[in-house]
């Protein structure tokens, strides 16, 4: 059992974070609609962003609520507010998993006629591939919604006489199912993404390289910027990785479900998450230009 002082020591952390994530959203989501009403345009990269920062920021303050009506023990607000959440999460893992695939297409330098088609047509397919993430996560959701709206039916008729030993199995059995099922929701995009950033990484490992028997002054700024790609591919690989490797223990360790440990547990995800939307905010050149003239004009103040 953790001691309280240590609880209420996770649950501001939790909250700091939960505070940093909602800004940092905020942020992205206000500076690309900005520069969508300026120009009246958006490039496929900043669409893929402002709907990550807009699924992010819903995605929090449905874990703060969540955690509150769970704290309170209003079940069936947080069972209600749990299908959102994992909407929302499912729909993040397609987000993601199409932004790694656009870098994939775009940047990389494979030359199969497959990726020049895709390359060519990949900015015009994206406002498609969008409505087409959020069609998935809306199909993908219904399994869990009707697991849900069955346990709140089990639960309201606890009163009835009935086989206890029957409903229990039906109910470990169903749970078993839906976990499986999460893990399938989640895991296909992130296979995506895996095989995505696997190919961008051995397309610029290999760019790299050959960029090294050059010595003109374009060879070296052009390694200059793989590099640079290479690592913030490095570190959106590693932060969500961890984040989809947290999703999967959480789903398959019923000892975090626990209220000794869930306060543990919930600074670990959102710090990984955290880092996770800074790392989504240096992808898009239009932020990082709003943020440079920010931190110039705090300067100049």
């Amino acid at each position: 059992m953790i001691p309280l002082q240590l609880t209420i020591v996770l649950i501001v952390i939790y909250m700091l974070e939960s505070l940093t994530i909602i800004v940092q959203n905020s942020l992205i989501v206000a500076v690309l609609c900005r520069e969508w009403l300026q120009v009246k345009r958006l490039s496929p990269l900043d669409m893929i962003l402002t709907s990550l920062g807009i699924c992010r920021f819903c995605l929090q303050w449905l874990s703060i609520l969540s955690n509150f009506f769970r704290y309170f023990n209003l079940k069936y607000v947080f069972w209600y507010l749990s299908i959102i959440w994992e909407f929302s999460n499912i729909l993040i893992f397609w987000l993601t998993s199409l932004l790694a695939v656009f870098y994939c297409v775009k940047v990389s330098s494979f030359t199969n006629p497959i990726f020049l088609w895709l390359r060519w047509r990949i900015s015009r397919l994206v406002p498609w591939l969008l409505l087409g993430s959020l069609m998935i996560s809306c199909v993908t959701i219904i399994p869990s919604t009707l697991s849900k709206f069955t346990q709140i039916q089990l639960n309201t008729m606890e009163h009835l006489p009935r086989n206890s030993t029957v409903i229990v199995r039906l109910a470990m059995f169903q749970q078993y199912l839906i976990n499986a099922h999460k893990l399938v929701a989640v895991g296909i995009p992130f296979l995506v993404f895996l095989a995505s950033t696997t190919l961008l990484v051995a397309s610029l490992i290999q760019h790299v390289w050959q960029m090294q028997h050059r010595n003109t002054g374009h060879g070296n700024s052009c390694m200059k910027a793989h590099s640079t790609a290479l690592r913030s591919l490095a570190i959106l690989f590693i932060f969500f990785t961890s984040y989809f490797l947290t999703i999967v223990i959480s789903l398959t360790h019923k000892l975090l479900v626990q209220e000794s440990l869930f306060w543990v547990w919930e600074p670990v995800i959102y710090a990984v998450v955290t880092i996770h939307s800074t790392s989504l905010m240096s992808s898009s050149p239009t932020l990082k230009k709003a943020l440079k003239v920010k931190c110039w004009g705090l300067d100049a103040a």
